[in-house]
């Protein structure tokens, strides 16, 4: 199946793409695929990118800036608990599962996303099963990785 040429927003999307070392291992075509199936967006400083809360339907890749991640306490008060710069991802979990979003993402500084929607990311495993896939095990990786921090974190913070 031959996917008709790229748009100037995908075209720009592929070459965002191809700034992350996570997209090293793609070839052309199927960067691509990729780029018609995410869309970037810009986020100027003190822009929430996403609510405590809110409906997780996409997930994001830094592509340049700093975001601070935000969880609510129990007095009301927010705490950041991570800070995400060129690289990072957020949101992957929304990929996975359609849980609310458990933490505020917003722009420390001005930001670029890559963004993948829960519908995109469907439509891609669904039209290219194998990208899909080998999409999903690096997403699935960095989840891992994240949740490998958090734990090392936690048990810092209970042996203190």
């Amino acid at each position: 199946m031959v996917e008709p040429r790229l748009n100037d927003n995908e075209e720009k999307t592929r070459d965002l793409i191809l700034s992350l070392p996570l997209f090293d291992a793609f070839k052309v075509d199927e960067l691509d695929i990729l780029a018609k199936h995410m869309n970037y967006t810009e986020i100027l400083r003190g822009d929430y990118l996403f609510t405590e809360g809110d409906k997780g339907d996409y997930m994001c890749f830094v592509i340049r800036g700093l975001l601070d991640v935000l969880k609510k306490t129990t007095t009301g008060d927010y705490r950041v608990i991570a800070r995400l710069g060129k690289g990072n991802t957020i949101g992957e979990m929304s990929i996975i599962d359609k849980s609310p979003r458990s933490a505020s993402v917003i722009a420390r500084q001005p930001t670029v996303v890559i963004i993948l929607t829960k519908k995109g990311f469907d439509i891609l495993t669904d039209r290219h099963p194998t990208l899909g896939i080998t999409l999903l095990k690096k997403i699935m990786r960095l989840l891992s990785l994240n949740m490998r921090r958090t734990t090392s974190k936690l048990a810092d913070n209970l042996s203190q």
